[in-house]
């Protein structure tokens, strides 16, 4: 067997030390186990910022009541009725909050939206692909730190929101550059297993940091304070010991991708200009795009919807369980948990079946899957917490796989050297429809007077973006 230096890097490690796992049996070349293990290490660690930041324990804390005027919160503690007026000052209190966080998160976006492309454009061409991915890392490490200071007080409250803001930014840019290192530790009949890899490493992180932040520091004690570890709940103590937790671990799983895969070399087609100027090089290149791979740009567009409504079962999915099947805070997180499992476990099967009959397959059945739990879940939803530990755990079950099957039918049909640049357009087509679930599902919740109706909005998503994904050719 011939030896091969890998692409891009600067050739001092022999790609010889493979693992059975992710041999290219088509060629010759070679993926050292340590270069994926180490990839798939950011996703682990990226779970922190996805799970514990924005989903499940931080932004739950900053939209609560801590944030809200004590004076209203005392009142409603001393009113016996559920359905009194301190309750329903209280409700009233905390709905700027989310809007405030909706608005903060809604601005990320844009600004994401605005930068992704241009700097996976230029990471493409200044062979530091690497070295951006850390430089983001580390912002996001950062932000997360300093959630530590956002006190459990109202005039905390914009603090906490720019800090989510700031992390959110850095994150999915930090995601474009990783996205796009994917063509560095796989081959074209890895790449399926490499991406589920990944994206299963970085659903059973957020299992064991769940596990662990929730035992150590979140369940309620007798005496006032949280967890095993009995930390003080005022000011929200705990959840701010929480995010230094988070930082920690990213910081940590971080590490081995930055300094175990090599780093891409400098692609000298690429044009060297100003910042700005690279906005008329993008359009330009996307112009190019349209003509040499339009399969790749209707793939954009396709996923874009699809991709929103996947994160929309998982955004959504908390708010029903309490909503609407009565699920307590304490059961809305076990079930993220199990939730958690269910999509890591099927994405690292899925990426077997993607590597030997096609991403396209894994994405259409996933979508079918996740329409008829969907609907299930809307026409079963009088049946109480039973109907929606199964079919809510269905729906994940298709989550993991849509999520890495997209990722590697994007890495297929992208042209060589042009990674960064389209999972930077990846990024920003996502996020430029990004609201589009939010919107439906408040919409059906209003057209249908009860929560459950907002389901058939995220289904109608997933649906359009299944049928737009139908006409995109499978790459061979």
């Amino acid at each position: 067997m011939t030896t091969e230096r890998p692409a891009g890097g600067d050739g001092d490690a022999l790609v010889t030390a493979a693992s059975p796992l992710f041999a290219d049996s088509t060629t010759d070349r070679r993926i050292p186990r340590g270069w994926v293990v180490s990839w798939a290490l950011w996703d682990w660690g990226g779970a922190a910022f996805n799970a514990v930041i924005t989903t499940f324990v931080f932004t739950v804390y900053l939209t609560g009541s801590l944030f809200i005027e004590p004076a209203l919160v005392a009142a409603r503690d001393a009113e016996t009725d559920p359905h009194g007026p301190a309750h329903a000052a209280v409700t009233a209190a905390e709905a700027p909050l989310s809007s405030g966080l909706g608005w903060g998160l809604a601005i990320a976006g844009i600004i994401v939206a605005i930068l992704a492309p241009v700097l996976g454009q230029r990471t493409d061409g200044s062979g530091r692909r690497k070295l951006w991915l850390g430089i983001n890392t580390g912002a996001v490490v950062v932000a997360t730190a300093l959630m530590f200071f956002v006190a459990g007080a109202p005039g905390y409250f914009l603090f906490g929101v720019i800090l989510v803001a700031i992390g959110t930014i850095f994150y999915e840019i930090a995601t474009v550059n990783y996205n796009a290192m994917l063509v560095q530790v796989s081959t074209p009949t890895t790449v399926g297993r490499v991406s589920g890899f990944g994206w299963g490493a970085g659903y059973l992180g957020g299992i064991v940091l769940l596990l662990i932040v929730y035992f150590g520091l979140v369940t309620d004690n007798a005496d006032g304070t949280g967890g095993l570890l009995h930390v003080s709940q005022a000011a929200g103590l705990n959840i701010r010991i929480i995010a230094l937790i988070a930082a920690v671990w990213t910081l940590v799983f971080s590490l081995p991708v930055l300094l175990v895969v090599p780093e891409i070399s400098r692609n000298a087609r690429t044009p060297r200009v100003g910042f700005f100027a690279s906005y008329g090089v993008l359009v330009r290149d996307i112009g190019r795009l349209w003509k040499e791979s339009r399969n790749t740009v209707l793939f954009l567009i396709a996923s874009a919807l699809f991709r929103d409504g996947l994160v929309g079962v998982f955004t959504f999915g908390g708010i029903l369980a309490q909503g609407t099947f009565g699920f307590s805070s304490g059961q809305v997180i076990i079930f993220a948990i199990a939730a958690n499992v269910v999509a890591g476990v099927s994405t690292l099967v899925s990426g077997r079946l993607d590597d030997r009959f096609g991403a396209k397959p894994v994405i259409v059945t996933s979508l079918v899957g996740l329409v008829v739990a969907g609907l299930a879940v809307f026409f079963l939803h009088d049946v109480g917490a039973t109907a929606f530990w199964i079919f809510g755990l269905v729906l994940c079950l298709f989550v993991g796989p849509a999520q890495s099957a997209s990722r590697t039918f994007l890495m297929r049909v992208t042209p060589a050297g042009r990674e960064g640049e389209v999972f930077g357009l990846y990024a920003t087509t996502g996020r430029a429809v990004s609201f589009l679930a939010p919107l439906l599902f408040a919409t059906f919740v209003a057209l249908g007077g009860a929560q459950f109706w907002g389901i058939l909005g995220i289904v109608l998503v997933l649906l359009a973006g299944l049928l737009l994904l139908l006409p995109v050719r499978s790459p061979k």
